[in-house]
């Protein structure tokens, strides 16, 4: 589903040349769920990013879903992100001007999937907001956008969806259940997940562990959790 070959990302900062990954490689199975943990600066977000097609390595080769995303142009890597990837943001990234239904609705509308409406309300009813579909983000708790920004996710049944720190902005309580939602409707889908996240209590409910220090995985770990 996603392998990743000698990854390497220098962001160029005044005069100095900043490795932010170096030389990185790993693969991730179809179905698989694993977390990308670290310190703060480690570069997990940079490798979700480049994982995610968002950015391009220095060096290095990305496969996405059996498509070499480092050869694609950037419309082909915004059509593959289209019909194979699914997001969830720690900050939500719900539109402001749009209710819960059509922020749901937002990607199956710009891949002209039929049956959107449809769809939507049926993902919100299995993240607990049935009869919340026409709140706009404003009216709706931190938990409960999230909720929304799960349904979005899943609208265009993705093969793999990445997650940046998705608890992040959550409470304890509210955090475990985003966990669940997130594991149900990710089982149920038989789609592989990459979760960055300090949470080490969701860490821990992936079947796996990447370990990133300095730009470099310096583990990569099974997690027997049933």
């Amino acid at each position: 589903m996603l392998k990743v070959e000698a990854l390497t990302k220098v962001y160029k900062s005044g005069s100095r040349l900043l490795k932010v990954l170096r030389d990185v490689t790993f693969q991730i199975k179809e179905g698989e769920t694993c977390a990308v943990i670290g310190p703060s600066g480690s570069g997990k977000t940079t490798l979700l990013g480049l994982c995610a097609g968002l950015d391009l390595p220095t060096a290095g080769t990305i496969w996405l879903n059996g498509t070499n995303l480092t050869a694609c142009t950037e419309d082909e890597r915004t059509a593959l992100r289209r019909d194979a990837v699914g997001f969830v943001f720690q900050t939500f990234r719900l539109l402001p001007t749009l209710t819960a239904l059509e922020n749901v609705m937002v990607p199956a509308e710009l891949s002209g999937t039929s049956g959107a409406r449809a769809r939507a309300r049926e993902l919100l009813q299995e993240v607990g907001l049935k009869g919340r579909e026409h709140h706009y983000p404003v009216q709706l708790s931190g938990g409960e956008q999230q909720r929304v920004g799960l349904a979005r996710a899943f609208i265009n049944r993705p093969a793999i969806l990445f997650a940046d720190e998705p608890t992040g902005n959550l409470d304890s309580e509210t955090g475990t259940h985003i966990q669940e939602l997130l594991f149900d409707l990710n089982r149920n889908a038989g789609t592989a997940l990459a979760v960055v996240t300090h949470d080490l209590q969701l860490a821990d409910r992936c079947g796996r562990a990447l370990h990133l220090h300095g730009g470099r995985i310096t583990r990569d770990t099974a997690n027997y959790v049933v």
